[in-house]
């Protein structure tokens, strides 16, 4: 079943320069745009996990050490 949406032109004109096709349908941007958000997410939960593990092992620098490095 389809259904209509309303959007304001300025996120029409955003859709339209998003085509890669000129025939291409917004149905296909979207679905492109949710793609890459579920897909960005997935993956930022897991960096998130592996930073976790890394501050728990204790690998990581304090703002101070950096400073110290570069020389600030």
């Amino acid at each position: 079943m389809e259904t209509t949406i309303r959007i304001s032109p300025s996120v029409k004109e955003k859709l339209d320069k998003m085509k890669i096709f000129e025939r291409e349908s917004y149905n296909d941007i979207i679905e492109l745009l949710i793609e890459d958000t579920l897909e960005l997410n997935e993956k930022t939960k897991i960096e998130i996990e592996e930073a976790k593990k890394r501050i728990d092992d204790g690998e990581f620098f304090t703002q101070e050490e950096v400073e110290r490095e570069i020389g600030l």
